[in-house]
């Protein structure tokens, strides 16, 4: 604790260290919760502690009150296609060239990411699998939706599309990261190759 707040204050001074002051202050407010119940003035009148380094000490407590009061937002749930491409749609559509998205999601069907993978050209995106699956294993991921637009506004899959989307599932099977779909955007439209039977 005292070597946090060390960290907190930052510098010592001629007589004392930052470890040296933590320790003053929390053995004159009695800890952590009671220094977090003074003012900054208060905390200025300590021997070595100016009013700047009271300042950030106030202010470093008064955000971890504020940390602590947040509650964790409910992540987004995805059930279906149409719900991923609702998800994506305003990530692709409008685009020019083509962009090539990948939502990392847990064992529920929960959205624990949404990662850029590439951009690409006016009619194709170059995709590694190394670029689709690092974010996914960096957040363990049970499984990943994968999405690309068609700037011609044309959904249709390529056999490009196709052959992709095949060798993913493969590397997912390999790291134990289903490809839950890929999603191909269009205007206003989409096309599912989990639907399609490709996956």
């Amino acid at each position: 604790m005292a070597e946090l707040l060390a960290v907190v204050i930052g510098t010592g001074n001629r007589g004392a260290s930052a470890l040296d002051l933590a320790n003053r202050l929390l053995a004159h407010f009695g800890d952590l919760a009671g220094l977090a119940r003074v003012e900054a003035s208060e905390v200025a009148m300590l021997a070595g502690i100016g009013p700047a380094k009271a300042a950030q000490v106030v202010a470093a407590l008064a955000l971890g009150k504020r940390i602590s009061k947040l509650q964790a937002r409910p992540k987004q749930i995805i059930a279906s296609p149409r719900e991923a491409f609702s998800y994506l749609w305003s990530d692709l559509r409008f685009q020019t060239r083509e962009i090539f998205r990948c939502l990392v999601m847990d064992t529920k069907n929960q959205i624990l990411a949404n990662e850029l993978v590439s951009i690409g050209t006016l009619n194709s995106s170059l995709v590694h699998p190394r670029e689709v699956f690092k974010p996914a294993i960096a957040r363990s991921a049970a499984g990943v939706i994968l999405a690309h637009n068609h700037p011609s506004g044309d959904p249709a899959p390529s056999e490009e599309d196709i052959a992709l989307t095949k060798r993913l599932a493969e590397c997912g099977k390999l790291l134990g990261i289903k490809v839950l779909d890929h999603i191909i955007v269009g205007d206003n439209t989409f096309v599912s190759l989990r639907e399609k039977g490709i996956i």
